[in-house]
């Protein structure tokens, strides 16, 4: 898969599993790679063979088997000591620099290999530690927000994960989402289901139908976009309130309240 460019990192999709993307962050001039959530190792592995590229660091954004399960395996193929970053509080093996994921924690780290400035976003939600990692406008956020979509509730409650959402839409528009499932066209099924007349959604949906039919992937996406087409980032949109209303017939108006029913809404989907 075509990797992404920006003005200092490239960052390239690895697919794994049935529908996971593990990130691959490099830099120009670098024969040093970061990682983010590698479930398969092995993918990781043959990448950095085949381009003849060192692992540096892992960067992990929650506990889940399908985002840690190449770790080991990883440290074990380096052979030498390298930064493992992750949340401090879900129980993941071989972190060596634990990350506070509550709000008064570390806001910041250092990719040393990088001299590369990284901001820490606790996203709780999909699980109690879960976070997200923010560099030169590429944010890696794991199974917190999807295109046109965003995680199920395993540990958290609405009101988190809601506000976790809402902390990712405040990020600039411009700022590309590296999640990491392949999940979009499903996700935009629902959405068209719930706001069936959004121009934006249903243009957005036959550019993701292209891609798809060709093998494209269609994350990143960006802020910009979700704003416009995910129903889980327009709670406060009237579109969004009547619809939810009219399926569960409700009559709420509180966003958190719009967002429990609208996730409910998706579970049952």
């Amino acid at each position: 898969m075509q990797a992404i460019e920006s003005s200092k990192l490239k960052i390239t999709p690895l697919a794994a599993f049935n529908d996971n993307y593990i990130w691959i962050i490099s830099q120009y001039g670098n024969q040093s790679v970061y990682v983010v959530d590698p479930g398969d190792a092995q993918v990781v592995i043959d990448y950095l063979n085949i381009k003849q590229l060192q692992l540096a660091g892992i960067l992990i954004t929650h506990h889940h088997h399908d985002h840690t399960g190449g770790i080991a395996t990883l440290l074990a193929h380096t052979g030498h000591t390298i930064e493992v970053y992750g949340p401090d509080n879900e129980n993941i093996d071989n972190l060596n620099n634990p990350l506070s994921s509550n709000c008064q924690g570390q806001r910041h780290i250092t990719l040393k290999h990088f001299n590369q400035r990284v901001d820490i976003i606790p996203l709780p939600g999909h699980t109690l530690g879960h976070i997200g990692y923010l560099m030169e406008g590429e944010l890696f956020c794991g199974d917190t927000l999807f295109s046109g979509g965003c995680g199920r509730l395993f540990e958290g409650t609405p009101k988190q994960m809601y506000h976790s959402l809402e902390a990712l839409s405040q990020l600039p528009g411009e700022t590309r989402v590296y999640c990491a499932h392949e999940y979009t066209l499903a996700n935009l099924n629902f959405a068209l289901s719930v706001e069936p007349a959004n121009p934006e959604l249903v243009q957005y949906h036959n550019l993701c139908l292209d891609k798809r039919s060709r093998q494209v992937a269609t994350i990143p996406t960006s802020i910009a976009t979700e704003r416009n087409i995910n129903p889980f980032l327009r709670c406060n949109a009237d579109t969004i309130k009547a619809s939810v209303n009219q399926h569960f017939v409700q009559n709420v108006s509180d966003p958190v309240d719009t967002f429990a029913l609208l996730r409910q809404w998706k579970d049952n989907f």
